[in-house]
């Protein structure tokens, strides 16, 4: 069986919005928009990034990341501080609430998807357990290709060439 990767991708983006969706109205949580939820996923408890970490890490530019984090620090998802060491540095850390309520929203995805999986097959729930693993080395994958093509974007006279076989 060959890899059909348009239906792949376009299977993935309604699937995070079902669940997504799914998991706020089964936990009332607040409509919180993709981007917030990122952020704070790049925040785990006891992290501390630079809103440059987090552009980089998230693939946006600095200024929407600015933009980003301002909306959340006035939401009271993220706190913005300057660095003990080096009062020009700011570093950014999620809030007590955010943390919670991304707890929240995974534990209810989790809880989903178990749920809706009890009505698959046992070949089908199979193929998603073996698919797992395939899933997360593709999402590494496809982060390293956006940060060297970032990286090439900025280093003058770079061009990305994909590798033929």
């Amino acid at each position: 069986m060959s890899l059909d990767a348009a239906r792949l991708a376009a299977v993935i983006s309604p699937l995070r919005r079902a669940l997504l969706t799914a998991a706020r109205h089964r936990e009332q949580l607040p409509d919180l928009p993709d981007s917030h939820i990122e952020v704070i996923r790049a925040l785990p408890r006891g992290t501390v990034r630079s809103p440059g970490e987090l552009s980089a890490l998230l693939g946006l530019n600095r200024s929407t990341v600015s933009n980003l984090l301002t909306a959340m620090e006035r939401a009271g998802l993220v706190a913005r501080r300057t660095r003990d060491d080096d009062r020009r540095h700011v570093e950014v850390v999620a809030s007590a609430e955010a943390l919670t309520l991304f707890d929240r929203f995974d534990a209810a995805s989790a809880d989903l998807v178990s749920a809706a999986a009890t009505d698959l097959s046992p070949a089908e729930r199979a193929a998603l357990a073996a698919a797992v693993p395939a899933l997360e080395h593709l999402r590494e994958l496809l982060i390293s290709q956006r940060t060297a093509a970032v990286a090439a974007a900025k280093t003058p006279g770079t061009t990305i060439r994909k590798e033929t076989a």
